[in-house]
């Protein structure tokens, strides 16, 4: 996990835990005695690409700095159903806590590795790379981003922080292209930041705008067809970063890749993925 992750995904578990637990986990206080041990597993009940191991030790941990976590399989490990990813030791009453709030975060993140790796598995030869967008459930974004990379894709920007996108709102807003790029730099040496500047094209004649205005270092092409899009890539020349955007879909995919461009950027990687069954059973 990078080190920036951090704060979010102790904030996310939090949550999580206040959300799930409240006041307390009165089944388990009425019925398990204080102090009782005892031990589970996670169990995978799909084939897909697993993740969120790394996140589950870090949530059973944060409800029982005592557990005993003997992890078997790694994230990004491929997996069928049957295979066992960890077993876990510990306060009764602390896994069973832990269970529900584990089985979430595990199998969401497991389902958009699969769904990443599906696509990252149509690029195998190119250069391209796919990337995630800002399409995540509010709250959850740092463990989908994460999903991501397990899955073999790689991040856009984490939020609207890191990076200057200048969308077609954007554009519009700021009276076109050329204003908007120039302003975008502006404000960078005005403010003493040190962050990529993206600038969104709808024609062919739009890249030449950019350039003019001084270039970026990522051009998305919105909505382009692989025709379009082949003739973009070669405009651009190699001069920055190309990324495609818009409607492309996995039948698609590779398609746009064959046209050099350097990345694709596709949402449903996290807002079309069905979770990886998975259990977390007493053993």
């Amino acid at each position: 996990m990078k080190p920036e992750y951090r704060p979010f995904v102790d904030e996310l578990i939090a949550l999580a835990v206040k959300e799930d637990i409240g006041d307390g986990d009165h089944t388990s206080l009425c019925c398990i005695p204080a102090g009782q041990q005892g031990r589970m597993r996670l169990l995978c009940k799909q084939e897909g690409v697993i993740a969120g191991i790394e996140i589950a030790r870090i949530i059973l941990e944060r409800l029982d700095p005592k557990m005993n976590f003997e992890q078997i399989l790694s994230d990004g490990d491929r997996v069928k159903a049957g295979d066992v990813a960890f077993y876990v030791s510990g306060s009764e009453r602390s896994l069973l806590q832990a269970e529900r709030i584990v089985l979430n975060v595990m199998q969401r993140m497991s389902g958009v590795a699969t769904q990443t790796a599906v696509y990252a598995d149509r690029l195998k030869g190119l250069h391209t790379k796919v990337l995630d967008t800002r399409k995540t459930t509010p709250g959850m974004r740092v463990l989908d981003k994460m999903a991501v990379k397990i899955g073999g894709g790689e991040n856009h920007r984490m939020g609207l922080f890191d990076m200057i996108l200048l969308k077609d709102n954007h554009i519009d807003f700021a009276g076109g292209i050329r204003n908007a790029v120039t302003k975008a730099k502006e404000y960078l040496a005005a403010t003493g930041r040190d962050i990529p500047v993206e600038c969104e094209v709808r024609s062919l004649e739009d890249i030449d705008e950019v350039f003019a205005a001084g270039g970026v270092d990522r051009i998305m092409f919105d909505n382009f067809s692989p025709e379009m899009t082949r003739k973009a890539v070669a405009k651009v020349a190699g001069r920055c970063e190309t990324e495609s955007s818009g409607g492309i879909t996995l039948d698609t995919l590779r398609e746009y890749a064959e046209t050099g461009v350097d990345f694709i950027s596709v949402g449903a990687l996290t807002h079309q993925i069905k979770s990886l069954d998975m259990s977390l059973k007493a053993c």
